[in-house]
Order: C-alpha cells, then structure tokens, then sequence
C-alpha cells in the first residue's frame, strides 16, 4: 500500500492529468515546482541568496579598490568562502543527527548579524582591512556550518523522480541569483557605496529564515551513525571512500573546482587588467551578471530541454566545451567581444555542475546524505577560494596562463569522468 506522502503525490499526479491545464513530466523543473514545501523553502532561500550575491561579488570589487592589490583580492575571497574547505565536514554530520530547522534558523540569523557588522565598517571613513577579513571569515564559517544542512534538505521536499528537476532549480536558483544580485548590488555600490550593499544582504536572511520556518520537512535524518568524535566527523570520507561512484563524481569536482573555476575569484582582475572594466561600474556589473545569465540558462536547460537525456552521457561534451570557451576567454582582451564569450561559459560551467550534481543526489540515500553532501560542497565551494588563493599573485600579469591551465584540466576530465567509466561505478541515466 502507497504511504501517505507517496498518495499525495500520487493525487497531484491524477490531477494534473485529469484537469489537462499543465502536463505532467517527471524530472522537469515544472514538476519539482508542483510540491508546495520545496516551493517554500526555495522561494525563501532564492530571495536571501540575492543579497547574498549582491554582497559575494561587490566584496571582490570593493577589495581591489580599497587596496588595488590582486592578493588581497584573492584573500578575502577566501576568507568569504574558504571555510566551506574546512568545516563543511562538521556540517554534514550536524545535518545528519540534529534539529536541522534549528541549526539553519540559527546560523542564518547569525550571518544576517555579521552582515550588518561588515557593513558598520564600510560606512567608517578609513575602513580596517583586518576587520574586514575577520567578519567576512565569520560569515563564510556559520554559512560553511549550515550549507549541507540546507543542501540536504531541498532533495527531501520532493519524490525521487522529481529530482533531476530539483537540483537543476537549485543549480538556477544560485545562478539567478548571480545574475539580479550583481545586477542590484552593482547599482548600489556604484551611487551609494558598500555599506549600503552589505546591509540590504542583512535584512534579505529574514527571507530564508521565513521559509524554513513555515515548510513542513523532516527535521531530523535519523541516521544510525556509530562513531563517535573524529571518526564521526570523517563518516562522510568513510561513505565516499566504499563507493566508486560517489569517489569518482568528488574528486572530479575537486580537482575541476581547483584548476578550472579560479577565474570565478579573480574577475574583479581579469576584468580591471585585461578588460579595461573597472570593479566600480555598472559595466562589471552587467559583465558578471551575464556570466550568471548563461550559468543559470546551462542549469534551466538541464532541468527542461535536456530533462530526459542522460546526465551522465553529458559530462564529456561539458567538458570540452567548458575547456574550449575558458581558453577563449583567457585570450580576450576586448571588452564588447568578453560579454558573449562569458555568458557561454556561465552556461556550459553550469550545465557541467549541474549534470555532476544530479549524478551524484540521484545516488545517494537519505540518512547518508548531509555528510556527502558537505564533501561536495567543500569541493565546489571550498577548493575555488584555494585555487583563487594559489592563483591570485599570478593573475595580474599572467591571466591567460592561469585560464589555460583550468582549460586543459577541463579536458582531461572529459577523458577520465566519462560516461563508461561512471556506468561502470553504479551511474544511473538520470
């Protein structure tokens, strides 16, 4: 017999069928979006993640023109996004054993109030480098603390075979958020400055503190895990390390985010040294919101046009294509031809991710998920700011040479990450 919440969506199934107003497609976006608790929480976590990179992208430019120095540039980008590399693991097993509600709740509120702090010191007339540092690394600690927590809850506010559908609104959501955050922030920061920038992130928490507190999900992963202490804390590397699969798909993002995605850190210098766009302009901020534009379109298209194609028979031609525009955009140096170029590979960066991430949600179980989802966003979010780190001192005068190294990683990865081997280690043709 169906269990309740399989006969609720087995209704609204019947009943997008029988009224005939909107077909119903497992796996599409539209059908992930038919679940009101995932709408909730989605809506919710999508208004704060526009402030989020409202603040994300003014911080690199409002760095380089505090300092016009590339490596401190790179310094707080790493300090924004660096502890996702070192505590993402502690808060994969705090979302597999407690409260999740209360720990995201809690940790949202804290980076709201940190935010408000950061942007006390920018309205200062001489603001502290230190200080700036210190808060931003506040931040990005409680938001590495809270992220797999709220990873592994959007997967859960959906059937399995909405899914696919899922991740790519999650993998959209961060890019639409790329593309209306810059886009407003860019304004702000140009006419106002960026205290003002970093308190209208403050108040947008309130949204994602909202939506968690009104969806219905479960709080609780009640999973059996028997460590204790150290052990506990490295379950997830226990987890990765007895399947292929999830080994596999990891150390591809790994490694990918190492090599290839530093141009996402150092853009304010790209754009300065190699572009003639200033950070401060409308006109950085129309540059990096078309990156987020072809990023988020990569990740919709996943979720609709490439909805029943195979994920997994993607990934080869994602990946040279992602090498192929990288190397082009590493040789750009006019501004008018850079637009269209990074928009391209906003798209295929994107669809790449998104391809790899639903490989890997499809695979995983419930109980198990917090703790590899923390290693994967250690490996997308965390390893970036140490590739930005290791790149940073090399990227004024040697951008290219930097590109073209994440370009040809992106190939060999189309060699090794191919659709073969992935079958061969448990796949699914999602």
């Amino acid at each position: 017999m169906p269990r309740p919440r399989e006969e609720s969506e087995l209704e609204q199934v019947e009943d997008a069928l029988l009224d005939g107003d909107v077909a119903y497609n497992q796996g599409t976006a539209q059908a992930a979006l038919r679940h009101r608790d995932f709408r909730i929480v989605y809506f919710g976590t999508f208004a704060s993640n526009i402030g989020t990179w409202m603040q994300n992208v003014i911080l690199g430019a409002y760095a380089l023109d505090l300092t016009h120095n590339g490596a401190f540039v790179a310094l707080v980008f790493f300090a924004q996004l660096g502890p996702l590399l070192f505590l993402s693991l502690t808060g994969g097993a705090l979302a597999d054993v407690v409260d999740r509600r209360r720990l995201l709740v809690g940790l949202q509120l804290a980076q709201g109030i940190l935010s408000l702090g950061l942007a006390a010191v920018a309205w200062t007339s001489n603001p502290s480098r230190a200080a700036i540092v210190a808060l931003v690394f506040a931040i990005g600690i409680a938001n590495a603390l809270g992220a797999p927590g709220l990873s592994a809850i959007l997967p859960t506010l959906v059937p399995r075979e909405d899914l696919p559908g899922a991740v790519a609104l999650a993998s959209a959501q961060m890019n639409l958020s790329r593309v209306i955050g810059p886009a407003i922030g860019g304004i702000i920061y140009f006419h106002l400055d960026a205290g003002p920038v970093f308190a209208i992130n403050a108040v947008t928490y309130l949204f994602a503190v909202v939506g968690l507190l009104w969806a219905q999900y479960a709080r609780r992963a009640n999973a059996q895990i028997e460590e204790r202490g150290l052990h506990r804390l490295l379950s997830g590397i226990r987890i990765a390390r007895r399947d292929p699969l999830i080994a596999q798909v990891l150390i591809t993002l790994f490694t990918f985010s190492f090599f290839s995605l530093a141009f996402v850190g150092v853009m304010p210098v790209i754009a300065k040294v190699d572009l003639a766009i200033a950070p401060k302009s409308s006109q950085y901020g129309l540059l990096y919101a078309t990156f987020g534009t072809g990023a988020a379109l990569g990740a919709i298209t996943v979720g609709t046009v490439l909805a029943r194609r195979s994920k997994v028979a993607l990934l080869r031609p994602g990946f040279v294509a992602f090498g192929i525009v990288l190397a082009v955009f590493g040789s750009m140096r006019r501004a008018a031809l850079a637009f269209p170029v990074v928009g391209l590979l906003g798209y295929v960066y994107f669809l790449v991710i998104t391809c790899l991430s639903t490989v890997l949600q499809h695979h995983l179980r419930d109980e198990e998920r917090g703790r590899v989802t923390a290693l994967w966003i250690m490996g997308f979010g965390g390893t970036v700011p140490l590739g930005v780190l290791v790149a940073g001192p090399f990227v004024t005068g040697h951008s290219t040479a930097v590109l073209l190294v994440g370009a040809v990683w992106a190939l060999v990865l189309a060699v090794w990450s191919n659709a073969t081997t992935l079958r061969e280690k448990g796949a699914s043709d999602v």
